[in-house]
């Protein structure tokens, strides 16, 4: 028994053939569009008309979204709140006991008669990008020459050191960080006062402080900061902190690792420290009067052995040839001796003639 629809229902191809044709179009349509583009404007048109209909299909995860946004700002926002309170807390407290220091520093000072201590100014700057050598640690900041930007400035932020001026240009200047491999900072370790120097790493994570002997007191843990003793860095800066000491036997030095304090990858908003030391340059170095007058004798010494030596030696050649012509005539001193008398006994009748005999 056949079952088929009625004759007012069977219109137009069959199912099969539209299927066919419909994906040959399908198909057709996405080679022309990844060729040509020629869907671009369809596209656009229908994206559109549709437009207001997808934001009204989104309108509940925005309000959701917004309500979870604003109750997690608003928790961020208190717990940041309340930690600014605490840390403006601590800087006031912090302000007051370096104002009082300050005046008790003043005070001794001139009850010693000691020069004042060197002043600092800073310039706020902005990191703008870091340089193109991979190899090393360098940023510039948006400042230059024309801003009062000097060679040599530290660069700090709230945390402590970041780095060094080491190019200025008009508009820029380029800053060598802490953990570049050729930098260098003078510290001193909070605990003990024991003063070294810092250097970086070829890695640029760490950093290494450099002929610590190993009978020195240093643990993990310890603060340095900048001695002031360079004239660069003024003194008492935050540096770095030590995470370990390694002391083997064999060497006369420990390895000492540190981390830096401030984010020195991480750092923005930077000051640039302008320094000025009071203290008055080192002077030359002169030789040592004792040092200089025992040179001088042992100059001359020399110089008059050399000079007998030439004289002895002058002195031999002459002396051997008369030597051997005396030995050769002795006799000829006798004889001269012998014919004296008598030139004298003929000489003596002629002086005195008619004298009685």
């Amino acid at each position: 028994m056949e079952y088929s629809p009625p004759p007012l229902f069977k219109q137009g191809p069959s199912a099969l053939a539209r299927l066919v044709f419909f994906v040959v179009l399908a198909l057709a349509l996405l080679i022309s569009d990844a060729r040509f583009r020629t869907l671009e404007i369809v596209r656009g048109v229908l994206g559109a008309g549709l437009y207001p209909l997808q934001r009204a299909a989104l309108v509940p995860r925005d309000v959701f979204m917004g309500a979870a946004d604003l109750a997690v700002t608003s928790a961020t926002l208190r717990h940041e709140n309340e930690k600014l309170r605490t840390k403006d807390l601590q800087l006031s407290q912090q302000a007051n006991t370096a104002a009082e220091l300050a005046a008790e520093n003043t005070h001794l000072r001139a009850l010693l008669q000691l020069s004042q201590r060197a002043t600092t100014q800073s310039l706020p700057a902005e990191i703008q990008y870091d340089t193109r050598d991979p190899f090393t640690q360098k940023v510039v900041i948006g400042r230059g020459a024309q801003q009062g930007i000097q060679n040599g400035s530290p660069i700090v932020n709230e945390d402590g050191v970041i780095g060094q001026v080491t190019r200025v240009f008009p508009l820029q200047a380029e800053v060598t960080l802490l953990t570049d491999k050729d930098q260098a900072v003078p510290v001193q370790i909070v605990r003990t006062g024991l003063r070294s120097v810092i250097y970086g790493t070829p890695k640029g994570d760490t950093l290494d402080l450099r002929f610590v002997p190993i009978s020195a007191d240093v643990q993990a843990g310890d603060e340095l900061v900048t001695s002031g003793l360079d004239g660069v860095y003024p003194p008492g800066l935050p540096v770095a902190k030590v995470v370990r000491v390694d002391k083997q036997a064999d060497t006369a030095f420990a390895r000492v690792i540190c981390l830096p304090v401030a984010p020195v990858r991480g750092a923005r908003q930077v000051l640039v420290l302008h320094y000025l030391n009071n203290v008055p340059p080192r002077p030359a170095e002169e030789p040592d009067a004792a040092a200089a007058a025992k040179d001088a004798k042992k100059k001359g010494a020399k110089a008059a052995e050399s000079k007998a030596a030439a004289d002895k030696n002058a002195a031999k050649p002459a002396d051997k040839p008369a030597a051997k012509g005396a030995d050769k005539t002795p006799p000829a001193k006798p004889a001269a001796a012998e014919k004296k008398p008598a030139a004298d006994k003929s000489a003596k009748p002629q002086a005195t003639p008619g004298a009685k005999p």
